[in-house]
């Protein structure tokens, strides 16, 4: 799954971790913070979008769902 975000630094991204973390389901996921759109990957199984992006949000940040092509 992938996710625009507004997490752009490395302090944003540990401020997150404890809360994707918590999602579960997820095996592996990662912000890539040179992309303008601050791109968040999750790998996992059974992992539900909503979570995730409920765990963003908690977190305090902005994030959206991309669509799969």
């Amino acid at each position: 799954m992938q996710f625009k975000t507004n997490i752009n630094c490395s302090n944003c991204v540990r401020a997150v971790t404890a809360f994707l973390n918590e999602v579960p389901g997820i095996v592996h996921w990662e912000v890539d913070t040179a992309n303008p759109d601050k791109i968040l990957i999750v790998e996992g199984s059974g992992v539900d979008a909503r979570q995730v992006v409920a765990a963003v949000q908690e977190a305090g940040f902005d994030i959206v769902e991309i669509e799969a092509v």
